[in-house]
């Protein structure tokens, strides 16, 4: 039976993109995707590369997240040059308007958190946002510049990426569901997926939503990897707009949602935050939601056509930090519950997973990100009911 060096599974941005990294050090790399790589969560999200905490609980992310932004014009760089595609990469800047009635105070408020955390952020005029942006709301109060995020298109980074791998000679099996993880006596020594055993040295858990619901060797152990990887499905409905009126250069964001602009007259409008399971379906309450937030930001946008709509299921866990670094089971790292980040943490997620990979090595600085914080929390509890 051949083996592998790393068995991945997952093929979304950050399995691929883990398995780009790995296959550069002509490494034997399969990926195993229960579906279509890159369609999941990867293929719905937005592309805004930004650093900045959604919420007090990303603070820990941002050093992070700085990095992987810093890495991501060489991650685009060698991904087109070994896919000869285009992943539509921009390093233009957000607009973040600020409603009344504190416009002024909000404003100042983010724009002092984010420089404490280095994160380039300026105030800008009305008329400065409007020179940038000639569409945006008459009746915002405040806004500010973020010169340093930038954009891609997800889909396009998927099938680039993806090209790349094929010509790498990275193994990518579509539709195989994983239904176990092999191990014994403490090491794992593969994977059971589309009915066939698997082996490998490394198994590298990516599968995004779906990682908590990998299965056991038998009754006793389903779900066992939920002890590591307690993922949740929180679903994230989108759309797109075109308009022969409105032309975005720039992200334009508030607190109640986003514009992405992208090549073709396209704009991205989002989104939601969901939690209810596995559950796909777009619904009119949540694309009025992304409308309303739309129209707000650029009112002109009420005559718009809405050319798709979609949803996604990002991963979450349960502190919404990701969860990245190896297990007490010798062979096996999880590199998965990005959220809404994942896209962003691509590019520093492949490269801990190559340093592990290869030397065994990971930064004290990831302990935080360890899926041992929650066996360790389940492990307390058992103890305490007990």
């Amino acid at each position: 039976m051949k083996v592998f060096d790393v068995a991945i599974i997952g093929g979304g941005i950050i399995g691929s993109s883990i398995a780009f990294g790995l296959a550069s050090e002509k490494l034997d790399v399969v990926v195993l995707d229960r579906e279509e790589p890159g369609r999941g969560a990867s293929w719905a999200a937005a592309g805004m590369l930004s650093p900045g905490p959604d919420s007090p609980e990303a603070l820990p992310l941002v050093r992070l997240a700085k990095e992987s932004l810093q890495r991501y014009p060489q991650f685009i760089a060698a991904i087109e040059e070994a896919s000869g595609l285009h992943t539509h990469f921009f390093s233009k800047g957000a607009l973040q308007i600020f409603p009344e009635p504190h416009a002024e105070a909000d404003r100042d408020q983010m724009i002092a958190e984010l420089q404490r955390l280095g994160i380039a952020i300026e105030s800008v005029s009305l008329d400065q946002a409007r020179v940038m942006e000639s569409s945006i709301n008459p009746s915002a109060s405040a806004a500010a510049w973020l010169p340093g995020e930038a954009t891609v298109d997800p889909r396009l980074l998927m099938e680039a990426i993806l090209s790349a791998l094929r010509r790498r000679n990275v193994e990518i099996r579509a539709g195989c569901k994983v239904t176990s993880i092999i191990h014994q006596g403490g090491s794992c020594s593969g994977v059971k997926a589309g009915g066939e055993n698997v082996a490998a040295k490394i198994v590298i858990v990516a599968a995004g939503c779906h990682s908590s619901t990998l299965a056991g060797e038998n009754a006793v152990e389903q779900g066992w990897l939920s002890r590591y990887a307690p993922t949740k499905p929180i679903r994230g409905q989108m759309l797109a707009l075109r308009s022969d009126e409105i032309h975005l250069r720039h992200v334009l964001r508030s607190e109640r949602g986003y514009l992405v602009p992208r090549l073709g007259g396209r704009i991205i409008a989002g989104s939601t935050l969901e939690d209810v399971g596995f559950d796909k379906h777009v619904t009119a309450g949540g694309l009025r939601k992304i409308l309303d937030a739309a129209i707000e930001l650029v009112p002109n946008l009420a005559s718009a056509e809405i050319v798709e709509t979609w949803a996604g299921l990002r991963p979450g866990t349960p502190d919404n930090l990701p969860i990245l670094g190896p297990t007490d089971i010798e062979g096996l790292f999880i590199a998965t519950g990005h959220y809404r980040n994942g896209i962003l943490l691509a590019p520093v997620t492949a490269k801990l997973v190559r340093d592990w990979v290869l030397n065994q090595k990971l930064s004290a600085s990831t302990e935080i990100f360890s899926p041992s914080r929650f066996a360790g929390i389940q492990a307390k509890r058992t103890a305490a009911i007990s």
